[in-house]
């Protein structure tokens, strides 16, 4: 008759956290604490962006009410500004939207449509002397160039922490980590639109009919 060996609750105890150490060990080497902190990078990163563009998004109506006090100003550049903002700023931008491929497309064309109704408005702007004599208008023709840097330099931080991640993401033998607990690839700024809002707008520099006296 074989005798069941009774093995002492130390042991037991010492085994189970010999084999959680272990598991620490295979997530930690599998890049499972790397996509930890490359998500809060991420988070980090995309905040930064959303809250350059809340700051551009704040400038607009100053700017559309300094623009206003010109009479014979271009309505339709003015419009097509008011109505970018408010296609942008319809979009709710949640933390959530950067693991929605779909979803981030849609932001990022609104927020590239805005970048080029306000640059057609500021090159419209060159036609007018009053405005360019306006010192309001300036600061705020300033503070949006600051703006706007800010925003790449917020974007350029997002691009290169969603590419360490996706790295991450698809490499062996992380991919496997990723596969287990179902991480995904983040959707990233492209240059879709980018080319076509850098080209500037063409503008007649003849001063239009209604201002001309």
């Amino acid at each position: 008759m074989i005798r069941a060996i009774s093995l002492p609750a130390s042991f037991g105890r010492a085994l189970a956290a010999g084999f959680a150490a272990l598991a620490l060990l295979s997530l930690s080497g599998c890049g499972y604490n790397n996509f930890q902190t490359l998500d809060e990078q991420v988070k980090a990163a995309w905040s930064e962006v959303l809250n350059q563009y809340q700051r551009r998004s704040d400038l607009i109506p100053n700017i559309v009410a300094t623009v206003k006090g010109e009479a014979s100003f271009e309505q339709d550049t003015l419009t097509k500004v008011i109505e970018a903002r408010s296609k942008a700023t319809s979009i709710q931008a949640t933390p959530e939207l950067v693991n929605n491929p779909e979803a981030f497309d849609k932001f990022q064309k609104a927020q590239g449509e805005l970048t080029g109704a306000l640059s057609r408005l500021m090159v419209v702007a060159e036609q007018y002397p009053q405005l360019k004599a306006n010192q309001a208008f300036q600061d705020l023709r300033v503070t949006l160039e600051g703006t706007e840097n800010r925003i790449t330099v917020a974007r350029n931080r997002y691009i290169k922490t969603v590419a360490d991640y996706n790295v991450l993401t698809r490499s062996f033998p992380s991919n496997l980590t990723a596969m287990i607990f179902g991480y995904k690839t983040k959707p990233n700024f492209t240059v879709q639109n980018e080319a076509q809002i850098s080209v500037p707008p063409s503008v007649s520099f003849d001063k239009p009919a209604s201002a001309a006296k």
